[in-house]
């Protein structure tokens, strides 16, 4: 492998250049790009690594580049650029463009992970231990990791992209990365370490450091052959009228279970009034700035401060709560269950769009309880017709399960419990809103539910 990585600040000769008009085009139309609805005017390299050479058959570059955009500072993406003569029918989905001028002129360029060679390379990087100008490759000495393993993307990505290896492994790919730990690497390792097993333990990894920062841009871990994804399931189940409630009691049980683990690996905090009232500002914050964004919100506004200033109200009478790390972005697709029946939760990186501080900072367990209970109401509503009483039993079978396990119901916390799935359904109307604006509908339901109720 080459080894020509050059450092932000200064680029390959002419690279950046001849890439920049193709990528302006292509970037914004992944599905895993953050900033759409506004152009990209223009990028600038934080690394650049050649990692086989641009003259051969088949050339690839592993970049970091910003993309600046109107009214934002710029997002770091992670990008393998493949470079061939002409791309063969089956790398047609992968086309960037055809480059004209610079050092790659009248070659083709395209996303790289769609073709086998430079995803064995990745591979064999993971395996060996290799450093490559800015990247790093690291791995668990305990673990094997067979080479010849045949690759494959996965097509169903959206904020990331993941190769799999022979059924054996998954590497999750990161995009848009940020410099400093991330808790899609840090919490599987603490929970590996306390011998967890509803998560896969990290296999290897991969930085790129830059300048002193670095960036965890990729992770290998087991691949959970014939696992169902939980959203997919729930919804198979849905359509044939079939009962979810045992599943959902088994989800909340292993819910608990990596909470708890959690608690025993890393800090937990205590939050009394001085610490939640940051936390209601925040969300009286956001749903002050929904409501302007979202004019269907706006009725249900006044009822739904009440969920918060509820939450204050008890802080100041003295009540306390414990705080933790925890998933963060918890929802049926981030739970796989196994054929065994088994279930696995993944994907620990947080809400991508919240800052990185933000995301490993300790909070309530019941922020994911949250979060799933939401999911739950989503798959209910897919249904035609919806199916409100298929949600409300998962919702109580996986608040039991949780219970089974923890010792405590999150439902004997319904101050703490309403508002957080207010805030989390306040976001999913915005999101709708900018995104989806058919599925509205769907958490316009539960914001009419917890703007009446005074508890859930």
């Amino acid at each position: 492998m080459a080894d020509t990585v050059t450092r932000s600040g200064t680029t390959s000769p002419g690279l950046l250049a001849s890439l920049d008009p193709l990528l302006r085009e292509w970037l914004p139309r992944q599905r895993w790009f953050a900033g759409k609805g506004r152009p990209v005017t223009g990028f600038s390299q934080v690394a650049a690594t050649e990692l086989l050479p641009a003259g051969a058959r088949i050339g690839l570059y592993h970049l970091l580049l910003r993309a600046h955009q109107p009214q934002s500072p710029g997002d770091c993406y992670q990008l393998l650029i493949g470079v061939r003569e002409a791309l063969p029918p089956r790398l047609a989905p992968a086309l960037i463009g055809h480059v004209a001028s610079g050092p790659l002129a009248g070659r083709t360029v395209y996303d790289a992970l769609y073709d086998t060679r430079p995803a064995e390379l990745l591979l064999e990087a993971l395996r060996t231990g290799a450093r490559i100008g800015a990247l790093r490759c690291e791995r668990d000495p305990e673990q094997r990791i067979r080479s010849g393993l045949v690759p494959r993307l996965m097509t169903a990505e959206q904020s990331n992209s993941s190769l799999v290896y022979g059924d054996t492994f998954i590497l999750k790919l990161l995009r848009r990365v940020v410099p400093g730990v991330n808790p899609d690497l840090e919490l599987p390792l603490a929970l590996a370490r306390e011998h967890c097993p509803r998560v896969p333990a990290p296999t290897a990894w991969m930085h790129a450091d830059v300048d002193g920062d670095a960036y965890v841009v990729g992770v290998l871990q087991p691949f959970v052959q014939g696992a169902a994804d939980g959203w997919e399931l729930a919804l198979r189940e849905l359509a044939k009228g079939e009962d979810f409630a045992a599943e959902a009691r088994a989800l909340g049980r292993a819910t608990a279970e990596v909470h708890r683990t959690l608690a025993r690996a890393l800090p937990t905090a205590t939050l009394g009034r001085a610490q939640i009232q940051p936390l209601v500002d925040g969300m009286v914050v956001r749903l002050d700035a929904a409501a302007q964004a979202v004019p269907a919100l706006r009725p249900y506004a006044p009822a739904l401060r009440t969920a918060f200033t509820a939450l204050a109200d008890l802080a100041a009478e003295g009540h306390t709560w414990t705080a933790q790390r925890v998933h963060g972005d918890l929802h049926l697709g981030q739970c796989l269950r196994a054929p065994t029946g088994e279930w696995s939760l993944i994907d620990f990186e947080g809400e991508p769009a919240r800052p990185l501080a933000e995301r490993r900072m300790p909070q309530p367990a019941v922020r994911d309880v949250a979060g799933m209970l939401r999911s739950f109401d989503y798959a209910a509503r897919s249904a035609d017709p919806p199916a409100p009483g298929w949600a409300h039993a998962c919702r109580a079978a996986y608040c039991s399960g949780y219970a089974e396990v923890s010792g405590t119901d999150p439902r004997t916390d319904p101050v703490l419990l309403r508002a957080l799935e207010t805030d989390k359904a306040v976001y999913e109307v915005v999101y709708e809103a900018r995104h989806r604006p058919d599925w509205l509908p769907v958490p316009l339901s539960a914001i009419h539910r917890l703007a009446a109720a005074d508890l859930p």
